[in-house]
């Protein structure tokens, strides 16, 4: 679905601009993504697999939930409407605990250019895996994995995940495994 979003200078904080998805991803022009990890108590990370229909990273394995912030739309509140969206869970600001962000750009076989500034975001999933409702215009499945299945994961099968990169992999699950310990 395409969709109207912001873009960002260099430094990613948002110009006014507006813009289609589509277009942004033509043209390679920056913009801005939520992430959000969802993590059960007993230390399983929520995995998203991407439609095989999807432009980018098809059929991939990914974060919980990701998504596009609207133009205008704050970074928590997009965080709230792509979890409501993706999996059918209802969340409020204070479960979503901020990372910070994540600068990434790919460039695809297909000619498009995905250059986003990800706001990072963990959760804890208290509702039952069974309760989540999956969109199936963007999701193929979700799944939860031990963090360290999803870790031996990352080392042995990457090429089944989307490529965000060593950094960005270590600086979730330390955030999951940090939080665990303090919960």
């Amino acid at each position: 679905m395409d969709e109207l979003i912001e873009l960002l200078d260099a430094n990613g904080q948002p110009t006014g601009q507006s813009c289609l998805k589509s277009i942004a991803h033509q043209q390679g022009l920056f913009h801005a993504s939520v992430h959000i990890w969802f993590y059960t108590t007993n230390g399983q990370v929520l995995l998203q697999k991407r439609k095989h229909t999807k432009n980018i990273f098809p059929g991939l394995w990914d974060v919980s939930v990701a998504g596009h912030i609207s133009f205008g739309e704050k970074e928590l509140i997009s965080a709230i409407r792509e979890t409501e969206e993706e999996i059918g869970l209802t969340v409020n600001e204070k479960d979503l605990k901020y990372l910070g962000t994540s600068r990434h750009k790919n460039e695809h076989a297909n000619k498009l250019i995905d250059f986003e500034l990800h706001h990072l975001y963990i959760s804890l999933l208290k509702a039952p895996f069974s309760n989540l409702k999956i969109q199936e215009t963007e999701v193929a499945a979700i799944k939860l994995l031990s963090i360290e299945e999803f870790k031996a994961e990352l080392r042995n099968n990457s090429t089944n995940y989307v490529p965000h990169g060593a950094d960005y992999y270590s600086r979730i699950v330390n955030a999951i495994q940090k939080a665990l310990t303090t919960n």
